[in-house]
């Protein structure tokens, strides 16, 4: 077993950080915790990392129950945000020094030293000090240090936030590349989507301390359980429109076009941008903005009353406040409940539209 947290809570003195979540990461997993700031997943990652006190709760590590322990006796490493490397200490030392101060002989420190450069890189910047690397290469210093410990759990907190684009995409790869190479369970906090859905076995997606839905990235992706699921996961986010009751069933507010024959209670629609297409059939809208990126064009439409956005492949040579009609399968559509928020799978999608 790698980490199970079991109805964990963290009070301040005004509010409640973490509220009640439960959750495991099986051994030898890469488990992203995904969220907005202030949403409690770097709180839930300190309180594992015994940097701060549960309120209640329990937290196991290898099948041993580690909430009451000591940081240094849970037997897992960590990698910081701000990477915390010691500015007058060389990179060597820097990677070292947890396994320094826990007393390993020489030879071993050399030994598991090389191992650790060798698999990062890291051979050529052993005697450089923080000041003299890049953060890409403070970042590597940063998880040498952790995976020099040997520990079969590794917890990340935001560790690619200060780096640039390209590097942060070259960063991703190279950690899945390792988490999967030495059989890790990483715990990997971010509020970058891309980071989750590219690197995490399992996603768990926290809002306001607590889990709004925790799955594989497909599941976030395909089946969001709830409105905040849905706009949280992809690029741009998908659209939530309200429908309005007609006859037989519901619609776009202002269209005579059935989209579900059923009309239980208040119901949302939800479809992805990518999920749209210009169609000849399709309901009206207006052009309100082109955004051109190369591989695809975004449109963002006026459709009755509401807006939405398109994701048209290529470059779409259709200027702002042009008619337009745009379509879509009906297996493209999700339906939430207005009240609540969340997924309705009781509701299909009115076949022919």
């Amino acid at each position: 077993m790698g980490i199970s947290v079991s109805n964990l809570v963290k009070d301040w003195s005004t509010f409640r950080a973490v509220d009640n979540i439960t959750f495991q990461a099986e051994k030898g997993t890469f488990v992203a915790l995904l969220g907005p700031s202030g949403c409690g997943k770097s709180t839930t990652l300190r309180l594992i990392a015994g940097l701060d006190d549960a309120t209640s709760g329990t937290m196991t590590i290898a099948g041993r129950d580690v909430t009451q322990l000591a940081p240094a006796k849970r037997g897992l490493s960590m990698v910081f945000q701000s990477y915390a490397l010691f500015p007058h200490l060389t990179a060597a030392q820097n990677i070292l020094f947890g396994l320094s101060v826990r007393g390993f002989s020489k030879g071993e420190q050399a030994a598991r030293l090389k191992l650790t450069a060798d698999m990062l890189g890291l051979e050529h910047l052993l005697d450089r000090r923080p000041s003299q690397m890049s953060g890409g290469q403070q970042q590597r210093v940063a998880l040498g240090r952790a995976l020099i410990a040997e520990t079969s759990v590794c917890l990340l907190d935001e560790p690619l936030s200060n780096l640039d684009a390209k590097l942060r995409a070259e960063m991703r790869s190279e950690i899945r590349s390792l988490q999967k190479r030495l059989g890790i369970t990483m715990l990997y906090v971010t509020h970058d989507q891309t980071e989750a859905m590219s690197m995490a076995d399992q996603v768990i997606l926290m809002n306001g301390g607590r889990i709004e839905q925790a799955g594989s990235p497909e599941d976030l992706y395909e089946r969001p359980a709830s409105v905040f699921a849905a706009r949280f996961i992809g690029t741009p986010p998908m659209n939530i429109l309200d429908l309005a009751k007609i006859e037989g069933g519901m619609a776009l507010p202002g269209s005579a076009r059935l989209l579900t024959d059923q009309a239980s209670g208040e119901l949302q629609l939800g479809i992805r941008p990518e999920h749209i297409r210009l169609s000849d059939n399709g309901e009206p809208a207006t052009v309100q903005t082109s955004e051109y990126f190369g591989s695809d064009t975004i449109l963002t439409c006026r459709i009755g009353t509401q807006s939405l956005q398109a994701k048209l492949p290529g470059r779409a040579a259709i200027g702002e406040g042009a008619a337009i009609r745009l379509g879509w399968s009906p297996t493209a559509l999700q339906f939430f409940d207005r009240s609540t928020g969340l997924r309705r799978d009781d509701v299909t999608a009115f076949k022919n539209q």
